[in-house]
């Protein structure tokens, strides 16, 4: 048993150090991108605090339930009779009825003296529970339309959130793509850091038979030296950019599989890009809010109607007697504004102004994003024709330094001209890197554009 639980041990350490050897792809990146960003949970629980505003408003149509408890103790005299009156204990004796026969006894018809007992009665308790429910029967559509509004938030709480996950998946992958490139570019530094030292060992053989001098060598180290610092910065761009990767992905992070350089141009029609773009989306959804502010004005002009009904006990002891005194009361009431000095009007105006300046918005907001797609499919169509160029332009480059370090092995040309044909060579090969990142940034963008559909 011992040597079955270690070998399922050893098995699950070797497992655990596998899958922490393995290289993060792009694919697995986005997923861990949308459980993981920080402000990707944060959009979220926005959603969930709109939601809960929505659910606010809808609660409004079912009305409120009260339980009131009241204690009082009080001698004045308007007070204690009602107390009396709530708890149904009231008597003739508290109106002077007493005092009124003792006189009558006597022949004394006092109708004018009033009451000692009536005015000046013992202090009393007073407890009343009461459970008292109002309902909104009518509202002039105000509650509706609220419900319509706090829905539109949730909904534009819910465009926030993909934008900014589509705003991160942006930058993961450029961030894969530019790592690629970075790791490019190495590449082809090594290689011709290579050619340098081959380059290197040559001047000294040349030196030794005297077909070259010291500055040639000097030349040669110095660079050498060039390249192996653009190198080193490549190194630490790469560390700074997995440093990033670790933050969006909120977890650390030391190892990718870098993407293929050259990616195809998405397919994607204006109508695409305009149906699917979130900006958009947002600018409707904006649009439908002020049209709902409008009914929620208007609802200024229409009478309120509501319920209530309540039942309550009363005594002066807490729930004395209870059922005995027990009581109802059940009513409606309508509360209609017929004049506030045009203060309706002004504000109905005032959301209708509000609902065509959005309604332009979103039609400014349509012309924009087709203007910048159009833009970005510019750029890419120039940056294609830049890369065939560079690619031609770069072989051109690689042969002549060839061409030119032969001639330098027949004393035909300097080593100042070998150096300065490498640094040409350096120079295209890094350009066209570069313009090969560039473009897919663009593409990139595109794809942003039209909320990831192509992705």
């Amino acid at each position: 048993m011992k040597k079955i639980l270690t070998f399922m041990f050893i098995a699950t350490i070797s497992g655990s150090l596998l899958n922490a050897s393995q290289s993060l792809n792009l694919e697995s990146a986005l997923e861990i991108l949308k459980s993981q960003n920080l402000e990707i949970k944060s959009a979220q629980l926005d959603i969930e605090s709109a939601l809960q505003d929505a659910k606010a408003a809808s609660a409004n149509h079912y009305g409120k339930l009260d339980f009131i408890q009241d204690f009082a103790r009080s001698d004045d005299a308007g007070n204690v009779f009602g107390f009396k009156l709530s708890s149904r204990e009231a008597n003739f004796g508290d109106f002077g009825a007493k005092e009124f026969m003792d006189n009558f006894k006597v022949g004394i018809e006092d109708y004018t003296t009033p009451p000692h007992d009536l005015n000046y009665p013992d202090d009393r308790n007073y407890f009343q529970s009461k459970l008292k429910y109002e309902v909104p029967l009518f509202t002039g559509f105000k509650i509706s339309s609220y419900e319509e509004i706090m829905n539109s938030v949730t909904k534009i709480k819910k465009l926030e959130k993909s934008q900014i996950i589509n705003e991160k998946i942006y930058e993961t992958r450029k961030s894969f793509y530019d790592m690629a490139l970075l790791e490019e570019s190495i590449s082809n530094l090594n290689v011709i850091l290579s050619n340098i030292e081959t380059l290197e060992a040559m001047t000294y053989e040349m030196i030794e038979v005297g077909y070259a001098k010291k500055v040639d060598l000097l030349e040669v180290k110095a660079k050498k030296g060039n390249v192996e610092r653009l190198i080193l910065q490549m190194e630490s761009n790469k560390e700074l950019l997995y440093h990033y990767i670790s933050f969006l992905l909120n977890q650390k992070v030391s190892s990718i599989q870098t993407p293929s350089l050259e990616i195809k141009t998405p397919s994607i029609s204006n109508s695409d890009i305009i149906n699917n773009n979130l900006d958009i989306q947002k600018a409707n959804t904006g649009l439908a809010i002020k049209e709902s502010m409008i009914d929620a004005s208007k609802s200024s002009y229409y009478p309120i109607v509501g319920a209530f009904a309540e039942v309550a006990t009363a005594d002066d002891t807490f729930l004395g007697e209870a059922s005995d005194h027990q009581s109802y009361t059940v009513g409606a009431r309508l509360t209609w504004n017929i004049f506030n000095g045009g203060a309706d009007s002004a504000n109905i105006e005032k959301s209708r102004l509000d609902f065509l300046k959005t309604k332009t918005e979103v039609a400014l907001a349509n012309s924009g994003i087709e203007l910048a797609a159009q833009k970005i499919i510019t750029e890419i169509k120039s940056l294609e024709k830049d890369i065939e160029s560079l690619k031609k332009e770069l072989l051109l480059a690689q042969e002549i330094y060839k061409n030119y370090e032969a001639r330098y092995r027949e004393k035909l040309a300097s080593m100042s001209d070998v150096i300065i044909k490498q640094s040409e060579e350096i120079q295209k090969t890094l350009q066209l890197q570069q313009t090969i990142n560039q473009r897919n940034e663009r593409v990139f963008a595109l794809e942003k554009l039209a909320n990831g559909e192509n992705r």
